[in-house]
C-alpha cells in the first residue's frame, strides 16, 4: 500500500469496517474479459481466516466465470463523505475500505448453505434467520476464502 499512513492493520478495526459494509464487489475473469459484480454478503472471521458468503441464481455469466476460474479479488467500502476545500485541489473524500484476494468455493451441502445464508442475513439485517432445506436447495451459495485482505481509512 502506497499510503502506509492510511493503512488499517488491527484485525478488530478491519472487522469493524467489514461490519459497516453491505456490498462487496467481486472481480473475476472470463473469456470475455474482466468482470465485476456488486453483491450483498455475509461473513465469518474464525481462526484468522476471513470467509465471505454470497447467494445467487444458479446460472449466468458470474457463475460460469467462477466455475472456470475460482481466483477472485474483492472490494468493499463505507463511511463516504466529501471533504470540502477552498480550491478544487483541496477537496478530498473520506472513506474506509477493504480489498483482498481469494478463492471461490461453491457450497453444495445443505447444512453449510443454511449456515451461510443465515450469516448473510445477519450481516445485512442484524437479525437471526433460519432456512429450511427446500429454500437452501433453491439457491446457489458460494464463499470466498480470503487469501489476504487489507484495509484503508481516509479520515
Amino acid at each position: 500500500m502506497r499510503r502506509k499512513d492510511r493503512e488499517v492493520t488491527e484485525i478488530k478495526e478491519l472487522i469493524q469496517i467489514i461490519d459497516q459494509c453491505k456490498v462487496c464487489r467481486i472481480g473475476m475473469y472470463d473469456n470475455t474479459g474482466l468482470y465485476i459484480v456488486p453483491m450483498n454478503f455475509g461473513y465469518t472471521y474464525e481462526n484468522n481466516k476471513l470467509v465471505l458468503y454470497f447467494h445467487s441464481a444458479k446460472e449466468g455469466r458470474k457463475i460460469t466465470a467462477l466455475k472456470e476460474n475460482n481466483n477472485v479479488c474483492f472490494e468493499m467500502d463505507c463511511e463516504h463523505r466529501l471533504i470540502t476545500g477552498d480550491t478544487a485541489c483541496r477537496y478530498s473524500y473520506s472513506f474506509k475500505s477493504i480489498i483482498g484476494n481469494g478463492k471461490v468455493v461453491f457450497i453444495d451441502e445443505v447444512e453449510e448453505k443454511k449456515t451461510a445464508l443465515s450469516a448473510l442475513m445477519k450481516h445485512q439485517t442484524g437479525k437471526d434467520f433460519s432456512f429450511d432445506d427446500k429454500t437452501a436447495e433453491n439457491v446457489l451459495v458460494f464463499k470466498i476464502i480470503a487469501d489476504e485482505f487489507t484495509g484503508k481509512y481516509h479520515p
